[in-house]
């Protein structure tokens, strides 16, 4: 089942309250909806930039798709059969990234568990509602397969275990978010939006305001708080209810915790905001998920992972909300009375 986004962006009704139009794209991509939103320019302007920016969007797509014909599906296939392959110095890049992240989020965000991810069914657009065979899970956990078990020289990929398999899904949209910010600034357009199923990133301003997005509550209907964007900030969410089917009344996500190789029951979802830095996108989709998958550990977790802005949501619906993120949220209706403030 898919829920709405995680990230509510208020566009038509800001939209309506601007000085100046906003210009406004949308596509189907990464398996949700991206948006793409530019004040400031004349509107040829603005939809040459906003399209260049949803072809580099399919383009990533299409090159690190994990389970269809991909580069990415090609290097997986190698590595099963235990050879070296050849790789891009884009895909090199990224996976010595994504292992740099792995690190520093102590093996909880590792895009090295593609087994396990579809092992649990969620590589695949219609999620079938079955379970795994536990003997399945069971190995796959003795094999413990991670994206550091990949060697990389002179452009060719190896691994030490064959049992890894690469997904980027949850990496890939915030790799997503900083190259269109690079497409944008270099096309002149300085103030503008992009919304990947609810990974953000803000540029500049909206016709001299903030740029204003709503945090949607896990378990009910509306944002739960506001939240005003600076120029180079980016936010991402992980939730239980964005990816995840049912199974004899329970509910088992897409999120999954390498340790046990189960689904996380302990967090309904956590957003993370990244102020402005270098990479600030590529940070804001995989930090969210060690924090998720740490629950109560994350604070320690984030300060390895330099993120300061963190909010959580656990399985009875406390809220759990660092000094920082407090300091910026403006909760819908009253602040939640069931609500931590983490120093």
């Amino acid at each position: 089942m898919r829920s709405r986004c995680l990230v509510l962006v208020l566009v038509w009704l800001l939209a309506a309250c601007s000085r100046a139009p906003l210009h406004h794209q949308e596509a189907f991509v990464f398996g949700t909806r991206v948006e793409v939103l530019i004040a400031g320019l004349p509107e040829g302007e603005a939809r040459s930039a906003a399209a260049a920016v949803l072809r580099e969007f399919d383009r990533l797509h299409r090159t690190y798709h994990a389970w269809r014909p991909s580069e990415l599906s090609a290097l997986n296939l190698a590595i099963a059969a235990g050879r070296r392959q050849p790789v891009t110095v884009e895909m090199a890049d990224l996976i010595a990234d994504a292992q740099r992240l792995t690190r520093l989020g102590e093996g909880l965000f590792d895009p090295g568990i593609g087994r396990l991810v579809s092992l649990w069914g969620f590589q695949s657009d219609d999620m079938p509602a079955t379970l795994p065979a536990p003997s399945a899970v069971a190995a796959w956990r003795e094999a413990a397969p991670s994206i550091l078990d990949l060697q990389l020289a002179n452009g060719y990929v190896s691994s030490r275990k064959r049992q890894v398999a690469l997904d980027f899904g949850g990496y890939l949209k915030g790799v997503a978010l900083d190259h269109a910010a690079k497409i944008l600034q270099a096309q002149g357009a300085h103030d503008a939006l992009i919304n990947i199923g609810g990974n953000v990133m803000a540029l500049g301003r909206k016709n001299g305001e903030p740029w204003r997005v709503g945090i949607q509550h896990p378990r009910q209907p509306g944002p739960l708080a506001m939240l005003e964007l600076g120029d180079g900030e980016a936010i991402g969410t992980s939730g239980d209810y964005q990816r995840y089917f049912e199974a004899g009344g329970r509910r088992y996500s897409h999120l999954l915790d390498p340790r046990t190789g189960e689904p996380v029951t302990h967090t309904q979802a956590l957003t993370v905001l990244i102020t402005r830095r270098p990479a600030a996108g590529t940070l804001s989709d995989a930090a969210s998920k060690p924090l998720f998958i740490g629950g109560r550990d994350w604070p320690r977790l984030a300060h390895r992972l330099q993120v300061e802005h963190v909010l959580r949501i656990d399985a009875a619906g406390h809220l759990q909300v660092s000094r920082a993120m407090e300091n910026r949220l403006s909760y819908v209706g009253e602040p939640p009375s069931a609500r931590e403030v983490i120093p």
